[in-house]
Protein backbone atom coordinates (compact mmCIF):
# COMPACT_ATOMS: atom_id res chain seq x y z
CA UNK A 1 0.00 0.00 0.00
CA UNK A 2 1.63 3.18 -0.92
CA UNK A 3 0.25 7.11 -0.10
CA UNK A 4 -2.69 5.82 0.54
CA UNK A 5 -5.15 8.99 1.43
CA UNK A 6 -8.63 8.99 2.73
CA UNK A 7 -10.68 12.11 3.55
CA UNK A 8 -14.21 11.88 5.45
CA UNK A 9 -15.43 15.33 4.12
CA UNK A 10 -13.49 17.82 6.50
CA UNK A 11 -11.75 14.98 8.59
CA UNK A 12 -8.32 13.77 7.31
CA UNK A 13 -8.56 10.00 8.24
CA UNK A 14 -5.42 8.79 5.70
CA UNK A 15 -2.76 11.35 4.58
CA UNK A 16 -0.55 9.35 2.66
CA UNK A 17 -0.28 6.02 4.30
CA UNK A 18 2.93 3.04 3.49
CA UNK A 19 2.38 -0.18 4.27
CA UNK A 20 4.49 -3.14 3.00
CA UNK A 21 3.59 -6.81 4.35
CA UNK A 22 6.35 -9.90 3.12
CA UNK A 23 4.85 -13.08 2.09
CA UNK A 24 4.64 -15.13 4.92
CA UNK A 25 5.11 -12.39 7.08
CA UNK A 26 3.30 -11.59 10.60
CA UNK A 27 3.28 -7.72 10.71
CA UNK A 28 1.81 -5.65 13.46
CA UNK A 29 0.26 -2.44 12.60
CA UNK A 30 -0.19 -0.31 16.00
CA UNK A 31 -0.98 2.93 16.58
CA UNK A 32 -3.38 5.03 19.30
CA UNK A 33 -7.75 4.98 18.20
CA UNK A 34 -8.19 7.02 15.43
CA UNK A 35 -4.96 6.69 13.96
CA UNK A 36 -6.05 5.58 10.70
CA UNK A 37 -5.48 1.55 11.35
CA UNK A 38 -9.38 0.64 10.84
CA UNK A 39 -9.82 3.02 8.25
CA UNK A 40 -6.53 1.41 6.34
CA UNK A 41 -7.74 -2.18 6.68
CA UNK A 42 -10.86 -1.26 5.23
CA UNK A 43 -9.65 0.66 2.66
CA UNK A 44 -7.29 -2.76 2.14
CA UNK A 45 -10.41 -4.98 2.23
CA UNK A 46 -12.63 -3.51 -0.10
CA UNK A 47 -14.97 -1.44 2.42
CA UNK A 48 -13.01 2.38 2.03
CA UNK A 49 -11.59 3.52 -1.69
CA UNK A 50 -8.87 5.47 -1.07
CA UNK A 51 -9.04 8.69 -2.74
CA UNK A 52 -5.14 8.33 -3.71
CA UNK A 53 -2.48 5.80 -3.48
CA UNK A 54 -1.83 2.73 -4.96
CA UNK A 55 -1.99 -1.02 -3.84
CA UNK A 56 -0.70 -4.10 -5.26
CA UNK A 57 -0.99 -7.78 -4.09
CA UNK A 58 1.93 -10.42 -5.17
CA UNK A 59 2.87 -7.84 -7.66
CA UNK A 60 -0.23 -7.34 -9.40
CA UNK A 61 -2.13 -4.28 -9.27
CA UNK A 62 -4.63 -4.28 -6.33
CA UNK A 63 -7.96 -2.26 -6.63
CA UNK A 64 -10.90 -3.79 -4.56
CA UNK A 65 -14.69 -2.15 -5.16
CA UNK A 66 -16.17 -3.96 -2.54
CA UNK A 67 -15.51 -6.86 0.38
CA UNK A 68 -16.26 -9.81 -1.72
CA UNK A 69 -13.80 -8.35 -4.75
CA UNK A 70 -10.92 -8.58 -1.60
CA UNK A 71 -11.71 -11.95 -0.63
CA UNK A 72 -12.02 -13.32 -4.63
CA UNK A 73 -8.64 -11.84 -4.43
CA UNK A 74 -7.13 -13.51 -1.62
CA UNK A 75 -7.53 -10.77 1.56
CA UNK A 76 -9.98 -11.76 4.35
CA UNK A 77 -10.57 -9.29 7.27
CA UNK A 78 -11.25 -10.82 10.45
CA UNK A 79 -12.99 -7.80 12.67
CA UNK A 80 -12.70 -7.61 16.54
CA UNK A 81 -16.47 -8.40 16.30
CA UNK A 82 -17.01 -11.74 14.52
CA UNK A 83 -19.15 -12.46 12.13
CA UNK A 84 -20.30 -15.45 12.59
CA UNK A 85 -23.66 -17.47 11.91
CA UNK A 86 -24.58 -18.78 15.15
CA UNK A 87 -26.78 -21.62 14.31
CA UNK A 88 -25.08 -22.88 12.32
CA UNK A 89 -22.57 -25.57 12.28
CA UNK A 90 -19.38 -25.30 12.04
CA UNK A 91 -18.46 -26.78 9.00
CA UNK A 92 -21.61 -24.72 7.33
CA UNK A 93 -19.75 -21.65 8.70
CA UNK A 94 -16.16 -22.67 7.61
CA UNK A 95 -17.95 -23.04 3.57
CA UNK A 96 -20.67 -20.07 3.91
CA UNK A 97 -20.98 -18.20 0.41
CA UNK A 98 -18.19 -20.70 -1.04
CA UNK A 99 -20.93 -23.97 -0.73
CA UNK A 100 -19.84 -26.64 -3.45
CA UNK A 101 -23.01 -28.51 -4.47
CA UNK A 102 -23.97 -31.47 -7.01
CA UNK A 103 -27.73 -31.20 -8.59
CA UNK A 104 -28.36 -28.78 -5.76
CA UNK A 105 -27.37 -30.64 -3.07
CA UNK A 106 -24.39 -28.91 -0.71
CA UNK A 107 -22.11 -31.61 -1.04
CA UNK A 108 -19.01 -32.74 2.00
CA UNK A 109 -16.38 -30.38 1.37
CA UNK A 110 -12.47 -31.55 1.54
CA UNK A 111 -11.38 -28.05 2.44
CA UNK A 112 -13.76 -27.86 5.52
CA UNK A 113 -11.59 -31.04 6.95
CA UNK A 114 -8.43 -29.27 5.72
CA UNK A 115 -9.05 -25.72 7.93
CA UNK A 116 -10.04 -28.09 10.76
CA UNK A 117 -6.81 -29.77 10.74
CA UNK A 118 -4.68 -26.49 10.61
CA UNK A 119 -6.90 -25.25 13.36
CA UNK A 120 -6.39 -28.04 15.58
CA UNK A 121 -8.90 -27.96 18.30
CA UNK A 122 -10.54 -30.43 20.26
CA UNK A 123 -14.42 -28.03 20.49
CA UNK A 124 -14.61 -27.86 16.58
CA UNK A 125 -16.25 -30.82 15.39
CA UNK A 126 -17.46 -30.58 11.89
CA UNK A 127 -21.46 -30.80 13.19
CA UNK A 128 -20.87 -28.44 16.01
CA UNK A 129 -23.16 -25.71 16.39
CA UNK A 130 -21.37 -22.05 16.57
CA UNK A 131 -23.32 -20.41 19.11
CA UNK A 132 -21.86 -23.53 21.66
CA UNK A 133 -18.49 -22.58 21.07
CA UNK A 134 -16.42 -20.13 23.29
CA UNK A 135 -14.57 -17.26 22.35
CA UNK A 136 -11.58 -18.63 21.05
CA UNK A 137 -12.75 -21.01 18.93
CA UNK A 138 -15.24 -18.75 17.28
CA UNK A 139 -11.99 -16.37 16.95
CA UNK A 140 -10.77 -19.64 15.10
CA UNK A 141 -13.64 -20.66 13.02
CA UNK A 142 -13.17 -17.16 11.52
CA UNK A 143 -9.79 -17.86 10.73
CA UNK A 144 -11.24 -21.31 9.27
CA UNK A 145 -13.11 -19.34 6.68
CA UNK A 146 -10.05 -17.75 5.19
CA UNK A 147 -8.16 -20.92 5.13
CA UNK A 148 -11.10 -22.50 2.94
CA UNK A 149 -11.41 -19.25 1.06
CA UNK A 150 -7.11 -19.87 0.36
CA UNK A 151 -6.76 -16.08 1.35
CA UNK A 152 -3.30 -14.65 0.51
CA UNK A 153 -3.43 -12.04 3.41
CA UNK A 154 -5.59 -12.23 6.86
CA UNK A 155 -6.37 -9.22 9.00
CA UNK A 156 -6.28 -10.00 12.81
CA UNK A 157 -7.93 -6.90 14.73
CA UNK A 158 -7.11 -6.89 18.14
CA UNK A 159 -8.17 -10.93 18.39
CA UNK A 160 -7.03 -11.63 21.97
CA UNK A 161 -9.14 -8.40 23.72
CA UNK A 162 -11.55 -11.61 24.51
CA UNK A 163 -9.06 -14.76 24.87
CA UNK A 164 -7.83 -16.54 27.93
CA UNK A 165 -4.89 -16.76 28.13
CA UNK A 166 -4.55 -20.49 27.13
CA UNK A 167 -6.90 -19.34 23.98
CA UNK A 168 -4.16 -16.71 23.07
CA UNK A 169 -1.79 -19.50 23.19
CA UNK A 170 -3.57 -21.61 21.05
CA UNK A 171 -4.58 -18.68 18.59
CA UNK A 172 -0.47 -18.11 18.57
CA UNK A 173 0.13 -21.44 17.55
CA UNK A 174 -2.56 -20.96 14.38
CA UNK A 175 -0.76 -18.12 13.41
CA UNK A 176 2.99 -19.48 13.09
CA UNK A 177 1.02 -22.41 11.03
CA UNK A 178 -0.45 -19.83 9.07
CA UNK A 179 2.99 -18.11 8.49
CA UNK A 180 4.11 -21.59 7.43
CA UNK A 181 1.87 -21.70 4.53
CA UNK A 182 3.02 -18.54 3.35
CA UNK A 183 0.01 -16.57 4.54
CA UNK A 184 0.85 -12.78 5.70
CA UNK A 185 -0.48 -11.64 8.66
CA UNK A 186 -1.62 -8.49 9.24
CA UNK A 187 -2.00 -8.30 13.42
CA UNK A 188 -3.95 -5.42 15.20
CA UNK A 189 -3.34 -5.18 18.72
CA UNK A 190 -2.86 -2.88 21.59
CA UNK A 191 -1.16 -5.51 23.74
CA UNK A 192 2.65 -4.72 22.76
CA UNK A 193 3.78 -7.37 24.74
CA UNK A 194 1.84 -9.67 22.21
CA UNK A 195 3.25 -8.22 19.17
CA UNK A 196 6.62 -8.57 20.39
CA UNK A 197 6.12 -12.59 21.00
CA UNK A 198 4.50 -12.99 17.56
CA UNK A 199 5.28 -10.54 15.34
CA UNK A 200 8.21 -10.08 12.25
CA UNK A 201 7.87 -6.72 11.52
CA UNK A 202 5.35 -3.91 12.61
CA UNK A 203 4.13 -0.56 11.26
CA UNK A 204 3.30 2.67 13.35
CA UNK A 205 0.25 5.16 12.55
CA UNK A 206 -0.55 8.32 14.58
CA UNK A 207 -2.34 10.81 13.28
CA UNK A 208 -3.62 9.21 9.42
CA UNK A 209 0.58 8.82 8.60
CA UNK A 210 3.47 6.07 8.59
CA UNK A 211 5.67 7.33 11.31
CA UNK A 212 7.63 4.67 11.74
CA UNK A 213 8.50 0.54 10.57
CA UNK A 214 11.28 -1.73 11.74
CA UNK A 215 11.55 -5.23 13.10
CA UNK A 216 10.47 -6.11 16.01
CA UNK A 217 13.42 -8.41 17.67
CA UNK A 218 15.17 -4.86 17.13
CA UNK A 219 12.98 -2.76 18.78
CA UNK A 220 12.06 -2.22 22.28
CA UNK A 221 8.04 -1.80 23.51
CA UNK A 222 9.32 1.43 25.04
CA UNK A 223 10.17 2.80 21.61
CA UNK A 224 7.42 1.58 19.91
CA UNK A 225 4.72 3.17 22.53
CA UNK A 226 6.70 6.33 22.13
CA UNK A 227 6.68 6.59 18.32
CA UNK A 228 2.83 6.05 18.75
CA UNK A 229 2.05 8.80 21.21
CA UNK A 230 4.51 10.94 19.58
CA UNK A 231 6.12 11.70 23.20
CA UNK A 232 7.58 10.07 25.93
CA UNK A 233 4.69 8.45 28.59
CA UNK A 234 6.98 8.27 31.96
CA UNK A 235 5.57 5.66 34.31
CA UNK A 236 3.59 3.30 32.63
CA UNK A 237 1.31 3.31 35.76
CA UNK A 238 1.31 6.22 37.11
CA UNK A 239 0.42 6.25 40.60
CA UNK A 240 -1.61 9.08 42.53
CA UNK A 241 -1.00 9.30 46.10
CA UNK A 242 -4.02 8.48 47.87
CA UNK A 243 -4.87 7.12 51.08
CA UNK A 244 -7.85 4.58 51.82
CA UNK A 245 -10.78 5.69 54.36
CA UNK A 246 -13.35 3.85 56.41
CA UNK A 247 -15.07 1.07 54.48
CA UNK A 248 -17.76 2.36 51.83
CA UNK A 249 -18.50 -1.45 50.42
CA UNK A 250 -18.78 -4.77 52.90
CA UNK A 251 -19.81 -8.01 51.12
CA UNK A 252 -20.42 -10.85 53.21
CA UNK A 253 -20.76 -14.47 51.50
CA UNK A 254 -22.52 -13.11 48.49
CA UNK A 255 -23.80 -16.04 45.91
CA UNK A 256 -25.13 -15.76 42.64
CA UNK A 257 -27.57 -18.06 40.56
CA UNK A 258 -24.00 -20.07 39.71
CA UNK A 259 -21.13 -17.38 40.61
CA UNK A 260 -19.82 -15.84 42.87
CA UNK A 261 -19.74 -18.76 45.64
CA UNK A 262 -19.79 -16.95 49.00
CA UNK A 263 -17.80 -14.12 48.00
CA UNK A 264 -16.54 -11.56 50.80
CA UNK A 265 -14.84 -8.58 51.13
CA UNK A 266 -14.33 -5.21 52.37
CA UNK A 267 -13.34 -1.87 49.58
CA UNK A 268 -12.80 1.09 51.77
CA UNK A 269 -13.30 4.88 50.53
CA UNK A 270 -10.31 6.10 48.30
CA UNK A 271 -9.12 2.46 47.49
CA UNK A 272 -8.48 0.74 43.99
CA UNK A 273 -9.06 -3.09 44.58
CA UNK A 274 -8.13 -5.45 41.77
CA UNK A 275 -10.16 -8.70 41.06
CA UNK A 276 -7.80 -11.44 39.12
CA UNK A 277 -8.89 -14.78 37.75
CA UNK A 278 -9.30 -17.06 34.71
CA UNK A 279 -12.30 -15.81 31.71
CA UNK A 280 -15.37 -17.46 33.82
CA UNK A 281 -13.99 -17.62 37.35
CA UNK A 282 -17.08 -15.25 38.38
CA UNK A 283 -15.73 -11.86 37.80
CA UNK A 284 -18.12 -10.52 36.09
CA UNK A 285 -20.70 -12.36 37.72
CA UNK A 286 -19.48 -10.66 41.27
CA UNK A 287 -19.75 -7.28 39.81
CA UNK A 288 -23.25 -8.05 38.07
CA UNK A 289 -24.56 -8.98 41.31
CA UNK A 290 -23.41 -6.21 43.20
CA UNK A 291 -25.04 -4.07 40.73
CA UNK A 292 -28.37 -6.08 40.70
CA UNK A 293 -28.32 -6.93 37.25
CA UNK A 294 -28.16 -10.78 38.70
CA UNK A 295 -30.33 -12.27 40.68
CA UNK A 296 -28.33 -12.73 44.93
CA UNK A 297 -29.10 -16.27 46.48
CA UNK A 298 -27.84 -15.36 49.55
CA UNK A 299 -25.22 -12.72 51.19
CA UNK A 300 -25.68 -9.36 52.44
CA UNK A 301 -24.04 -6.23 50.92
CA UNK A 302 -23.75 -2.93 52.91
CA UNK A 303 -22.76 0.40 51.34
CA UNK A 304 -21.99 2.98 53.40
CA UNK A 305 -23.70 1.33 56.60
CA UNK A 306 -26.92 0.31 54.23
CA UNK A 307 -27.78 -3.52 54.41
CA UNK A 308 -29.83 -4.79 51.62
CA UNK A 309 -28.82 -8.35 49.69
CA UNK A 310 -29.87 -8.38 46.23
CA UNK A 311 -31.06 -4.48 45.44
CA UNK A 312 -32.11 -3.50 41.54
CA UNK A 313 -30.14 -1.37 39.30
CA UNK A 314 -32.32 1.80 40.43
CA UNK A 315 -30.94 1.26 44.03
CA UNK A 316 -27.66 0.80 43.23
CA UNK A 317 -27.11 4.02 41.52
CA UNK A 318 -29.14 5.94 43.94
CA UNK A 319 -26.83 4.45 46.01
CA UNK A 320 -23.55 5.55 44.13
CA UNK A 321 -22.99 2.71 41.92
CA UNK A 322 -22.12 2.64 38.50
CA UNK A 323 -20.78 -0.10 36.33
CA UNK A 324 -18.81 -0.32 32.93
CA UNK A 325 -19.42 -3.24 31.49
CA UNK A 326 -17.16 -5.58 29.78
CA UNK A 327 -19.48 -6.44 26.58
CA UNK A 328 -19.80 -2.68 24.82
CA UNK A 329 -21.78 -3.83 22.26
CA UNK A 330 -24.60 -5.75 23.75
CA UNK A 331 -24.56 -3.56 26.81
CA UNK A 332 -22.31 -1.12 27.89
CA UNK A 333 -23.53 1.30 25.27
CA UNK A 334 -26.76 2.08 22.94
CA UNK A 335 -24.86 1.97 20.11
CA UNK A 336 -27.30 3.41 17.69
CA UNK A 337 -27.94 6.51 20.05
CA UNK A 338 -26.09 9.37 20.31
CA UNK A 339 -22.66 9.93 22.44
CA UNK A 340 -24.58 12.51 24.59
CA UNK A 341 -27.47 10.03 25.62
CA UNK A 342 -25.00 7.35 26.19
CA UNK A 343 -23.03 9.63 28.36
CA UNK A 344 -25.72 10.95 30.56
CA UNK A 345 -28.20 7.69 30.59
CA UNK A 346 -27.88 7.16 33.88
CA UNK A 347 -27.98 11.27 35.23
CA UNK A 348 -30.50 12.36 32.32
CA UNK A 349 -29.49 16.29 32.07
CA UNK A 350 -33.26 17.79 31.94
CA UNK A 351 -34.88 21.39 33.14
CA UNK A 352 -38.33 21.26 34.28
CA UNK A 353 -39.09 17.37 33.15
CA UNK A 354 -37.70 17.96 29.66
CA UNK A 355 -33.92 16.83 28.38
CA UNK A 356 -31.79 19.68 28.08
CA UNK A 357 -29.76 18.95 24.33
CA UNK A 358 -27.98 22.21 24.74
CA UNK A 359 -26.85 21.39 28.41
CA UNK A 360 -26.57 17.36 27.44
CA UNK A 361 -24.06 18.55 24.70
CA UNK A 362 -21.63 21.05 26.70
CA UNK A 363 -21.68 18.35 29.18
CA UNK A 364 -20.25 15.90 26.63
CA UNK A 365 -17.83 18.21 25.44
CA UNK A 366 -16.85 18.61 28.79
CA UNK A 367 -15.95 14.78 29.37
CA UNK A 368 -15.06 14.24 25.95
CA UNK A 369 -11.80 16.84 26.54
CA UNK A 370 -11.32 15.72 29.67
CA UNK A 371 -10.83 11.70 28.54
CA UNK A 372 -9.61 12.56 24.88
CA UNK A 373 -12.46 11.13 23.35
CA UNK A 374 -12.13 11.72 19.11
CA UNK A 375 -15.29 12.61 18.36
CA UNK A 376 -16.76 14.50 15.06
CA UNK A 377 -19.85 16.05 17.46
CA UNK A 378 -22.12 15.22 20.51
CA UNK A 379 -24.95 14.15 18.66
CA UNK A 380 -22.79 11.70 16.26
CA UNK A 381 -23.77 7.63 17.31
CA UNK A 382 -21.48 6.28 19.38
CA UNK A 383 -21.10 3.43 17.60
CA UNK A 384 -19.55 5.13 15.02
CA UNK A 385 -16.60 5.82 17.04
CA UNK A 386 -13.48 3.06 17.44
CA UNK A 387 -13.86 0.61 20.25
CA UNK A 388 -11.42 3.06 22.22
CA UNK A 389 -13.30 6.26 21.85
CA UNK A 390 -16.59 3.74 22.82
CA UNK A 391 -15.15 2.95 26.27
CA UNK A 392 -14.00 6.22 27.02
CA UNK A 393 -17.48 7.37 26.85
CA UNK A 394 -18.71 4.72 29.15
CA UNK A 395 -16.15 5.47 31.81
CA UNK A 396 -17.56 8.80 31.22
CA UNK A 397 -21.15 7.99 31.93
CA UNK A 398 -19.67 7.04 35.69
CA UNK A 399 -18.02 10.32 35.99
CA UNK A 400 -21.31 12.36 34.81
CA UNK A 401 -23.29 10.41 37.45
CA UNK A 402 -20.88 11.18 40.25
CA UNK A 403 -20.51 7.56 41.12
CA UNK A 404 -19.03 7.31 44.14
CA UNK A 405 -18.46 3.32 43.94
CA UNK A 406 -17.09 2.36 40.29
CA UNK A 407 -17.27 -1.48 39.31
CA UNK A 408 -15.25 -1.51 36.03
CA UNK A 409 -14.91 -4.69 34.32
CA UNK A 410 -12.01 -4.77 31.84
CA UNK A 411 -11.87 -1.10 31.85
CA UNK A 412 -8.75 -0.79 29.44
CA UNK A 413 -10.14 -3.48 27.02
CA UNK A 414 -9.45 -2.00 22.90
CA UNK A 415 -7.65 0.94 24.44
CA UNK A 416 -4.43 2.28 23.26
CA UNK A 417 -0.95 2.18 25.20
CA UNK A 418 -1.43 6.39 25.29
CA UNK A 419 -5.08 6.03 26.59
CA UNK A 420 -4.57 3.23 29.01
CA UNK A 421 -1.92 5.39 31.01
CA UNK A 422 -5.00 8.64 30.91
CA UNK A 423 -7.71 5.77 32.61
CA UNK A 424 -4.62 4.47 35.15
CA UNK A 425 -3.96 8.11 35.62
CA UNK A 426 -8.06 9.15 36.02
CA UNK A 427 -8.54 5.63 38.35
CA UNK A 428 -5.40 7.00 41.26
CA UNK A 429 -7.50 10.88 40.67
CA UNK A 430 -10.81 9.01 41.61
CA UNK A 431 -9.28 7.03 44.01
CA UNK A 432 -7.64 10.34 45.50
CA UNK A 433 -11.22 12.00 45.62
CA UNK A 434 -12.36 9.33 47.79
CA UNK A 435 -14.00 7.32 45.16
CA UNK A 436 -13.88 3.23 45.63
CA UNK A 437 -12.64 1.30 42.63
CA UNK A 438 -13.81 -2.40 42.19
CA UNK A 439 -12.02 -3.45 39.14
CA UNK A 440 -11.94 -6.71 37.11
CA UNK A 441 -8.98 -7.34 34.80
CA UNK A 442 -7.20 -10.10 32.94
CA UNK A 443 -4.18 -8.20 32.48
CA UNK A 444 -1.96 -9.30 35.79
CA UNK A 445 0.65 -6.65 35.26
CA UNK A 446 -2.23 -4.08 34.95
CA UNK A 447 -3.71 -4.79 38.65
CA UNK A 448 -0.50 -4.55 40.07
CA UNK A 449 0.31 -1.33 38.54
CA UNK A 450 -3.08 -0.08 39.66
CA UNK A 451 -4.62 -1.73 42.46
CA UNK A 452 -4.10 -1.03 46.32
CA UNK A 453 -4.79 -4.40 46.85
CA UNK A 454 -6.08 -7.48 44.64
CA UNK A 455 -8.17 -10.73 44.79
CA UNK A 456 -8.01 -13.51 42.62
CA UNK A 457 -11.11 -15.58 42.12
CA UNK A 458 -11.32 -19.37 41.01
CA UNK A 459 -13.87 -20.88 40.09
CA UNK A 460 -16.78 -18.97 41.52
CA UNK A 461 -14.30 -18.21 44.65
CA UNK A 462 -12.76 -15.11 46.00
CA UNK A 463 -9.61 -15.35 47.77
CA UNK A 464 -8.63 -12.75 50.39
CA UNK A 465 -7.67 -9.44 48.78
CA UNK A 466 -3.74 -8.85 49.94
CA UNK A 467 -1.47 -5.58 49.01
CA UNK A 468 0.28 -5.66 45.91
CA UNK A 469 3.10 -5.95 47.67
CA UNK A 470 2.59 -9.39 48.87
CA UNK A 471 1.80 -10.74 45.29
CA UNK A 472 3.80 -11.66 42.23
CA UNK A 473 2.53 -11.93 38.98
CA UNK A 474 3.79 -15.70 38.95
CA UNK A 475 1.73 -16.21 42.33
CA UNK A 476 -1.99 -14.51 41.30
CA UNK A 477 -1.72 -16.69 38.00
CA UNK A 478 -1.06 -19.84 40.14
CA UNK A 479 -3.38 -18.85 42.25
CA UNK A 480 -5.98 -18.03 39.36
CA UNK A 481 -5.20 -21.53 38.09
CA UNK A 482 -5.10 -23.57 41.20
CA UNK A 483 -6.86 -21.87 43.63
CA UNK A 484 -6.04 -20.43 46.86
CA UNK A 485 -4.05 -23.21 49.25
Amino acid sequence: MERIRKRFGPVVALAGVDLEVGRGEVHALVGENGAGKSTLMKVLSGAHAPDDGRMTLDGVAYAPRRPVDALRAGVAMIYQELNLAPDLTVAQNLVLGRERSRLGVVSADPRVDRALAVLDHPDLAPDRPVRELGPGARQLVEIGRALVGEAKVVVLDEPTSSLSAAESEKLDAVIRALRARDVSIVYISHFLEEVKRIADRYTVLRDGETVATGRVADTEIAAIVEQMVGRSLGEAYPRVPHEPGEPLLEVSALSGRERPEGASFTLRRGEILGIAGLVGAGRTELLRALMGLDPVRRGRVTIGGDVDGGAGVRRRIAQGLGLVSEDRKEEGLALDRSIAENLTLSRPVARLGWIDRRLRSAVTKKWSARLAIKMDAAEQPVGALSGGNQQKVAIARLLHQEAELLLLDEPTRGIDVGSKVEVYRLIGELAAQGKSVLMVSSYVPELLGVCDRVAVMHRGALGAPRPVSEWTEVEILDEAIRGAA
